[in-house]
């Protein structure tokens, strides 16, 4: 059983086609990446998948089954969870209080601005922190964190859920080499059971943590297949670069 399936997955805009009958097959445990020029229709794609944006035609599948019509949220309590490119968080609350919420949320504890101790809730929060590498900052306001550790802090809000599909859209947009780097070494070890669904620009991380890939390109599939044979294509280099050369595109 395949962990995600997109079939025929249709999206317009007016006259645009921005998602133009997409298929992809995502395996379980896969670290698999969606890239694509400036317009591809990856951002749309990735609404498609979440639940965020309704399709105008296909289906979408989570572990066999079908999800189409169920909501973002419906789609959470099934298995599937996100970071968003511009994500929003409680500036008014320190990194544990944020992840504590989210463990609350989905762990069946009590919500409230002011929760009492909840030993089973702070357990889970201060597990889903060292997970992503940010116990030692746990007592920290979120707006005096840097932008990476904001992203780790997201991840930690999207692992709250125990998703099994976790979709990151551009988890590392805006960050230094060095917060890339250590986004990196996060995602890597990640467990393998869960999915990683991934929109990303920067195409050193996507090739360092990938080990499937889909290519867009004006609202299509143009290639779907491993890293090797993403670097290797003809089609995907003149998709990015005309008649760019590809060491311009992937350093070799």
């Amino acid at each position: 059983m395949t962990a995600l399936r997109c079939a025929g997955l249709r999206r317009s805009f007016g006259a645009l086609n921005a998602v133009d009958g997409v298929d992809i097959t995502v395996e379980p445990g896969a670290r698999h990446a969606l890239i694509g020029p400036n317009g591809a229709g990856k951002s749309t794609l990735f609404k498609l998948v979440s639940g965020t944006m309704r399709t105008h035609g296909g289906t979408v599948e989570l572990a066999g089954r079908d999800v189409t019509r169920l909501s973002e949220v419906a789609r959470c309590r099934l298995g599937m969870s996100q970071t968003m490119q511009h994500a929003s968080l409680f500036g008014s609350m320190t990194a544990a209080e944020t992840v504590a919420l989210a463990a609350a949320r989905h762990g069946g504890g009590r919500i409230s601005p002011l929760p009492r101790r909840q030993p089973a809730v702070q357990e889970r929060a201060e597990e889903l922190l060292e997970g992503v590498g940010l116990a030692d900052r746990r007592d920290v306001p979120v707006p005096a964190l840097s932008h990476g550790e904001r992203k780790q802090l997201e991840v930690a809000l999207a692992l709250a859920c125990r998703p099994s599909l976790l979709l990151l859209d551009e988890p590392a947009a805006g960050m230094s080499p060095a917060e890339s780097a250590r986004l990196l070494e996060l995602l890597a070890g990640l467990p393998a059971e869960i999915t990683v669904l991934f929109v990303e620009h920067d195409l050193d991380l996507v090739f360092s943590l990938a080990d499937s890939v889909t290519v867009l390109h004006l609202g299509r599939v143009l290639l779907s297949g491993t890293p090797d044979e993403v670097r290797a294509s003809e089609a995907v280099r003149e998709a990015y670069l005309g008649a760019g050369r590809r060491e311009e595109l992937f350093g070799s």
